[in-house]
Formats: structure tokens, C-alpha cells, sequence
């Protein structure tokens, strides 16, 4: 009978179990050593195929004009701040791979030093070199595509038209209420002050009635008010005369009016004739008409009865 094949499987399992022997055989000899260990390759064979090279380099090699390939082998423009290089200059300073930004300026350098060779060339061969003002050039994205971006861009546009007519507006509202909050403060301060003004007008502080005009002169009212507050700082205040009008001007009061030496040896102002009513009576002055007492009213009763 023919065996059957054996399965990927089975074959990679018989490969490992061989190749496990083997490395136990090599270890009983002692060939192998702790570590790693890894299969030696021989060593590669270069082979130099001309033919193939050349066959290569003529397939994609065209006999084009400069013109055309526009290629061109410079070495980096030389620094300009730095001595003259030399061969052993050259040497020392190689670019280090390693170092970012020395392999990105000599890059650059070497980018310069192209175009400082091929534009004046260019110039010669009448080639131009700048963009013309009228160029056109035809857009990557299609004009729908451009079509919707334009209307994207007109419908965030209109959001934020719309945001700010909103922010305006309720900054509007805001002073709106501010102003009528400011007018109302107002009346209220003119309503108090025509109040104390007129508490000062009744009590006598004030002999003024400049409240009762209103807010018809304003300016008026207000140098009215600075020239009194300057007649009022030269001497005391309404409330202070008041004050003194009633209790006095300060000082001892309590014994005031008691006799002294001298106003007691003073009768220079004595009249006997007054003093006793002897006076002389006028003539065309009558006496003054007294009600009699209680008893006496009460005997002229029973006289008459």
C-alpha cells in the first residue's frame, strides 16, 4: 500500500525532532558551548556582471538635452565668515551624520551653490524663471468639491454674524437696564436731597428755598450751592447759629443769674416809685379790669339775694 503524505505539520515536527538529536549528539561531544548559538552561512560570492550593468543602465539612460534633465553635481557654497578650506581642513571638518542640524545646512549650502550655477545658465538659454502674474493653474480639488467648502465657510461665516448681532444685542439689553437703573438712582438721590431740604426749611436751618425750582437751572443751582458753601465756610453753619439762637453761644450757664458784690452795690437802675407802683399813670390808660376772688364773688352773691 502507498503511504499517504505527510501534513505540513508532521514534516515540521520530524524536522525539529531530527534537528533536536542532532543538537544532543553535537552537545555529548561536547561541541557545543553556553550561549548563543548561531548557524554559520559561508561566506557570500560577488559576482561582476557586466553585461546585466550595462543591459540595466541602457534602459533607462536617454541622450536628453540639460534642458531637459536640468541636472547638475556641486559640492556646498564655500562659508563665507570662514579661512580659506584646505584638503586637511576638509578632513577635519567631514559632516557627521550624526549631528541633525550640520547634515541639514550642508544640505542647504549644497542647494545653494546649485542654484547659483544654474540660474545664470538658465538666463543664457532664455529660460524663464519666475512665475508670470497671469499664471493659471488648474485646482487639485474638483469644483463641486470647492463648491461645498465655499458654502461650509458662507454657513460658519453666517453662525458668527449671528453669534455677534446676538452678543450685541444683549450687551444693549444690559446698559439698557444700566441706564434705567442709573435714572431711577437719580430720582431717587434728587427726591432724597429736595426731602433734607426741606426738613432744614421747617426746622429753621435754612432760609433757602432753591429746592423748590427743581432741575430747571442746574448750573445755576450749582454756583448758588459753591457760593453759599463759600459764604458758609467763613463763619458757622446753619445748625450752629440755630443752636446758638437757642441755648446761646456757649460757656458757664449754671449760675448765671446769681447776684454778685458789684450787682448788688449797683442800684444805679432802682426807682422806688416803680419799684412800689406809685408810678405816674398815664393819662387815657385805664387800670386793668382783675376778676375778683372766689370768696368775694360768693358775698356779692348774697348781697344780691
Amino acid at each position: 500500500m502507498d503511504t499517504p503524505p505527510l501534513s505540513g505539520s508532521d514534516s515540521d515536527s520530524d524536522d525539529s525532532l531530527v534537528t533536536d538529536r542532532e543538537l544532543q549528539d553535537a552537545f555529548s561531544r561536547g561541541l557545543l558551548k553556553p550561549g548563543l548559538n548561531v548557524v554559520l552561512e559561508g561566506p557570500k560570492k560577488a559576482v561582476n556582471d557586466v553585461s546585466g550593468l550595462k543591459q540595466c543602465l541602457a534602459e533607462f539612460k536617454r541622450d536628453l538635452e540639460w534642458v531637459e534633465r536640468l541636472d547638475v553635481t556641486l559640492g556646498p557654497v564655500p562659508e563665507v565668515s570662514g579661512p580659506q578650506s584646505t584638503p586637511q581642513n576638509k578632513d577635519q571638518k567631514a559632516v557627521d551624520p550624526e549631528d541633525d542640524f550640520q547634515r541639514e545646512m550642508n544640505f542647504y549650502r549644497q542647494a545653494q551653490a546649485a542654484v547659483l550655477a544654474v540660474l545664470p545658465r538658465l538666463h543664457q538659454l532664455k529660460v524663464p524663471t519666475k512665475r508670470p502674474t497671469d499664471y493659471f493653474a488648474e485646482m487639485a480639488k474638483s469644483d463641486q468639491q470647492m463648491q461645498k467648502i465655499r458654502q461650509k465657510l458662507q454657513a460658519k461665516q453666517t453662525a458668527m454674524e449671528k453669534s455677534e448681532k446676538a452678543k450685541q444685542l444683549r450687551a444693549l439689553r444690559k446698559y439698557g437696564k444700566k441706564v434705567q437703573t442709573e435714572v431711577l438712582q437719580k430720582r431717587q438721590r434728587e427726591k432724597t436731597h429736595m426731602m433734607n431740604a426741606v426738613k432744614k426749611y421747617q426746622k429753621g436751618f435754612s432760609d433757602k428755598l432753591d429746592f423748590l425750582e427743581g432741575d430747571q437751572k442746574p448750573v445755576a443751582r450749582r454756583t448758588k450751592e459753591g457760593a453759599k458753601g463759600q459764604q458758609m465756610k467763613k463763619g458757622p453753619n446753619a445748625k450752629r447759629r440755630y443752636k446758638n439762637q437757642k441755648f446761646g453761644f456757649g460757656g458757664k450757664k449754671k449760675g448765671s443769674k446769681w447776684n454778685t458784690r458789684e450787682s448788688y452795690d449797683d442800684v444805679s437802675s432802682f426807682r422806688a416809685k416803680t419799684a412800689h407802683g406809685k408810678g405816674l399813670k398815664r393819662p387815657g390808660k385805664k387800670g386793668s379790669n382783675k376778676r375778683p376772688g372766689k370768696r368775694t364773688r360768693e358775698k356779692m352773691k348774697s348781697r344780691t339775694h
